[in-house]
């Protein structure tokens, strides 16, 4: 992180904007005070060494932006920006983080965080943050607007066939199968399956041609065998 940031446009309009850096490093911490110190406009009126610290800071001193860390002790930075957002809507959060995969990335958004940004970031960078997330903006790092624009546009996954059932049974005649062995009649699983009754006993009758079983009985016990359905009281866990 290098401090040659030009300082907040419009903080004379607005103040002196007040920070709180939270990271469970100590050297880190200091730097990154020791950068916004450097930085017109803005003011480190407090750092933390995890998140516990750093929403029990938020309560007492209302600072204006929240530089979090994300890999902390106690409470981890996705936890502490959640509550922050929770508890005190008018500060906002800022990542500040080494990593900027999307388990690190996603969740910290999902919990309120308006800016992201990895620590090879400048001071013109992090003030460039903190100055849209203060106007209602995403603060995001380049990268990070990247991968997110890579997210959306990503087509879809292709759909996963589904497992094959057993003795080639048809997936209607697995759903009839599983119906069978909890029981039901043939009018009930047509009410269930919206379908006529006398579908239903094609289902049966193919099903027992393809299985070879000649009863109910014989019925449950394959149900139950291939897992289409379950003995009662089994736990579904």
């Amino acid at each position: 992180m290098t401090g040659n940031g030009p300082g907040v446009p419009g903080a004379e309009a607005r103040g002196t904007i007040k920070v709180v850096v939270a990271d469970d490093q100590s050297v880190v911490r200091e730097g990154i005070v020791m950068l916004l110190g450097l930085l017109p406009g803005i003011e480190v009126i407090g750092s933390a060494r995890d998140g516990e610290e750093a929403i029990a800071l938020t309560g007492r001193l209302a600072p204006d932006i929240v530089l979090m860390d994300l890999r902390m002790p106690r409470c981890d930075g996705v936890e502490a920006t959640r509550r922050i957002r929770a508890e005190y809507p008018g500060t906002e959060v800022v990542i500040l983080t080494t990593y900027a995969d999307d388990d690190s990335l996603f969740p910290a958004l999902k919990a309120g965080a308006r800016g992201y940004l990895t620590k090879d970031a400048g001071g013109d960078e992090i003030v460039k943050s903190i100055q849209d997330v203060l106007a209602g903006q995403a603060g995001l790092a380049p990268s990070v607007q990247r991968r997110l624009l890579e997210r959306v546009t990503a087509p879809p996954p292709a759909p996963v066939a589904p497992a094959e059932l057993p003795d080639g049974l048809t997936a209607r005649e697995g759903e009839v199968l599983g119906l069978v062995a909890e029981g039901m009649s043939n009018s009930e699983i047509s009410h269930a399956l919206h379908i006529s009754t006398a579908t239903v006993k094609t289902h049966i009758n193919n099903i027992f041609g393809k299985t070879g079983m000649r009863d109910r009985a014989q019925a449950v016990r394959y149900a139950y065998r291939h897992g289409l359905s379950r003995p009662p009281g089994r736990s579904h866990s």
